[in-house]
C-alpha cells in the first residue's frame, strides 16, 4: 500500500510538471484564445443543426426528420425558417465577436450587423435553392449512374459539398467572418472535396466522384463545368507584403469560363483562363492561359477539338 501511495504520489508530481509546462507563457500564448467576458466561440454542434435544417428548407422531404406533405408545407417551413434565422443569428455574432478579438475592434455594433446579414441570407435561400437544383440536374444528366436528380440530392457528394458551398458563399459574400469557413470545412470533412466559401461558382456545376478536389478561394467557374476527382485549382505563387507575410486577397487562382471539363488528377494554377468548352485531359499540370474549345491531353496539348 505504501508502495502504491509512492508511485502516485510521483505521478502527481510528474503531471504537476507538465501542467506547469503547459501553463507557460512561451508555450501558451500562441494557442489560447481568450474571448471577451460572454463572447463564445461559434458552435460546430449548432452549425451541423443549422446545415440540417437550411438542408431540410432546400430540398424538402429529402432531409429532416418529418414527412411533410404539400399541404403543411408552408406550416413546416416557416417553423424551420424560424429556428435557421434564430440561431444562424447567434452563429454569425459570435463569428464577428471572434473577429473583433482578432483585430482588437470595438464589437458593440455587431449585433446589428449580425441580424442584417442573416436577413439578406435568408432573402438568398430561393436562388441557392435554384442553383443547387441546377446542380443536381448537372450531375443526373453527366452521370451514365445516376437514376434521378433525387438521387444525385440524396447520396452525392458533389450535391453536399455544393450544398455546404452555396450556403457559406452567401455569407462569405456578406462578410460574415469564420462561419463561411467552418460550413465549408464541415463538407469537407465529409466529402474530401475542398472548395473554399470564396470562390465563385456558375449554375450546373458536379464534381464526379469528387475526392481529392481543391478549389481555392478566387477561382471563377462558369456555367455547365465537370471537374473529376483529385482536381485542383489552386495558387501558382504567393505574393508577400514588405514584412514577409503572404499578401491576402488578391486574384491568384484560374478562371475556367463555361462548359469546361476537367479530367482526374490535372492541376490548374495560378490566374489564368482556361477558355469555354475546353476539356483538359487527367493528370495535366496547367500554368497558361487555353484557349477556347481546346483539347489537352499528354499526348496532344492545345490541339483543337475537331469540327
Amino acid at each position: 500500500m505504501e508502495k502504491f501511495d509512492s508511485m502516485q504520489s510521483a505521478g502527481l508530481t510528474g503531471l504537476d510538471r507538465v501542467v506547469d509546462r503547459l501553463c507557460h507563457p512561451d508555450s501558451l500564448n500562441a494557442v489560447w484564445h481568450n474571448p471577451a467576458e460572454g463572447a463564445a466561440m461559434p458552435s460546430i454542434d449548432e452549425l451541423r443543426e443549422i446545415m440540417s435544417r437550411l438542408a431540410a428548407a432546400i430540398f424538402p422531404g429529402y432531409f429532416g426528420q418529418a414527412q411533410v406533405r404539400l399541404d403543411s408545407l408552408r406550416y413546416h417551413l416557416a417553423a424551420n425558417l424560424d429556428s435557421i434565422y434564430r440561431k444562424l443569428r447567434e452563429q454569425i455574432l459570435r463569428g464577428f465577436c471572434f473577429s473583433c478579438e482578432r483585430q482588437h475592434a470595438n464589437c458593440a455594433p455587431r449585433d446589428s450587423q449580425s441580424k442584417n446579414a442573416v436577413l439578406a441570407f435568408m432573402d438568398a435561400l430561393p436562388e441557392i435553392r435554384r442553383l443547387l437544383a441546377s446542380d443536381a440536374k448537372a450531375a443526373y444528366e453527366g452521370d451514365p449512374a445516376a437514376q434521378s436528380p433525387g438521387e444525385t440530392i440524396f447520396c452525392y457528394p458533389s450535391l453536399r459539398a455544393m450544398l455546404h458551398h452555396r450556403i457559406a458563399h452567401e455569407l462569405h459574400k456578406l462578410d460574415v467572418p469564420l462561419i463561411p469557413r467552418m460550413i465549408s470545412e464541415m463538407a469537407h470533412a465529409h466529402t474530401g472535396i475542398d472548395i473554399h466559401p470564396g470562390a465563385a461558382i456558375g449554375e450546373e456545376f458536379f464534381i464526379d466522384h469528387g475526392t481529392g478536389v481543391v478549389i481555392g478561394e478566387t477561382c471563377v467557374i462558369g456555367q455547365n463545368c465537370r471537374l473529376y476527382q483529385g482536381v485542383t485549382l489552386g495558387a501558382l505563387s504567393f505574393p508577400k507584403n514588405p514584412d514577409g507575410t503572404l499578401t491576402k486577397g488578391i486574384p491568384r487562382h484560374p478562371i475556367l469560363e463555361d462548359n469546361v471539363t476537367v479530367y482526374a488528377g490535372a492541376t490548374i494554377l495560378g490566374r489564368i483562363t482556361i477558355g469555354r468548352g475546353t476539356v483538359v485531359g487527367g493528370n495535366m499540370w496547367i500554368t497558361d492561359d487555353v484557349p477556347a474549345d481546346a483539347r489537352i491531353s499528354l499526348e496532344k496539348s492545345y490541339a483543337s477539338r475537331p469540327a
